[in-house]
């Protein structure tokens, strides 16, 4: 069983930031990428950064100069440093990772639970 568990998320005004984090646990053989992906109400899920294990990061072009991603790979964690944050960031934040179980087992996509960030103008 793996589990991602994500904290950090709150209320802000516009231009202010947070830092959502999200920890893995369970049986973890190995992690290829963790990130982050958001979905506000009456939208679809989207992609916002992930950092792969290369230590590579791809952004949505709307962070892009504002949030940070990145892992503390001994703590199987990873962190996304948010600032000058916009009404339009308000959304659920979901935590991804793809995770090898076993050296023989496929990678999977694994999900948090999600944590609410509301942006206040």
């Amino acid at each position: 069983q793996v589990q991602l568990v994500e904290s950090g998320g709150g209320l802000v005004q516009a231009g202010g930031a947070l830092r959502l984090s999200c920890a893995a646990s369970g049986s973890i053989f190995s992690i290829n990428a963790m990130g982050w992906y958001r979905q506000a109400p009456g939208k679809q899920r989207e992609l916002v950064a992930v950092a792969t294990t290369g230590g590579s990061a791809n952004y949505a072009d709307s962070v892009k100069d504002r949030f940070t991603v990145s892992r503390d790979s001994a703590k199987n964690t990873a962190y996304l440093h948010m600032n000058s944050l916009k009404p339009e960031d308000t959304a659920v934040y979901y935590c991804n990772a793809r995770i090898k179980t076993g050296f023989y087992n496929p990678l999977r996509n694994y999900w948090g639970q999600g944590t609410q960030v509301t942006v206040s103008s």
